[in-house]
């Protein structure tokens, strides 16, 4: 990417620049202008645009894109708030929050959880009221000294697994079976202990969920409950 080149677009009537190159999501975000997002990295090249959160509707296509997959152009105008995006986002964020375990109260993501973000941007409710909840209930992996996986509350972003294996090289998380079952988890599902952690934290800074979390984070919250 030459960031040394600009081209220059408008968003929401807004009038920016952007590096050549760049990705419409990051362009918009650089600039203050906030699209929903949960799978989306920085480093991240090739993005998957599996959370089809970050939809918007671009002069001249027929149809809303992904943000995240969207390159910039020249004389580009995108409106991240038509009708159809939206509707778009906010099926797809029902579908998500539909298998979420909800519980802000107690969860170390309270008050900068991205799902809230989210919500309160798409104007929805974090609990669906088209759809009947679907929780997975899944075991909570608390194996680890320095770190709690609870899957309930993984979105399936994949961002922990872009880290853990595409950043660090390590492999220890990744995506299993099809469908409802499909969640992220270690292979065989055996516990986290039981894998070389570096301990980089990395997965927790990236998860927008609070499905990682640090064990002094979690043991704190346990006591405060309790």
């Amino acid at each position: 990417m030459n960031r040394m080149v600009k081209v220059n677009l408008t968003v929401n009537g807004k009038k920016i620049t952007a590096s050549k190159g760049e990705k419409l999501l990051w362009a918009a975000l650089d600039n203050g202008i906030y699209i929903p997002n949960l799978c989306a990295l920085r480093d991240n090249k090739k993005p998957t645009a599996a959370c089809r959160l970050c939809f918007v509707e671009v002069q001249g296509k027929d149809r809303p894109v992904t943000a995240c997959t969207e390159i910039v152009e020249e004389g580009m105008v995108v409106n991240t708030r038509g009708n159809e995006a939206l509707e778009l986002a906010r099926s797809a964020f029902e579908l998500i929050m539909a298998s979420h375990s909800l519980d802000c109260r107690n969860c170390s993501k309270n008050g900068s959880c991205e799902l809230q973000v989210i919500a309160s941007c798409l104007r929805v409710k974090l609990k669906p009221s088209n759809l009947r909840s679907l929780p997975v209930g899944l075991i909570i992996d608390d194996s680890h000294p320095s770190l709690t996986y609870d899957p309930n509350k993984c979105v399936l972003c994949g961002r922990c697994v872009w880290v853990c294996n595409k950043r660090n090289n390590l492999g220890i998380l990744g995506f299993a079976y099809r469908g409802f079952k499909r969640m992220v988890t270690t292979f065989e599902e055996r516990p986290l202990a039981e894998f070389p952690c570096q301990e980089c934290f990395e997965c927790i800074s990236v998860c927008p969920s609070g499905a990682l979390t640090l064990k002094s984070i979690s043991s704190t919250e346990s006591a405060a409950v309790d």
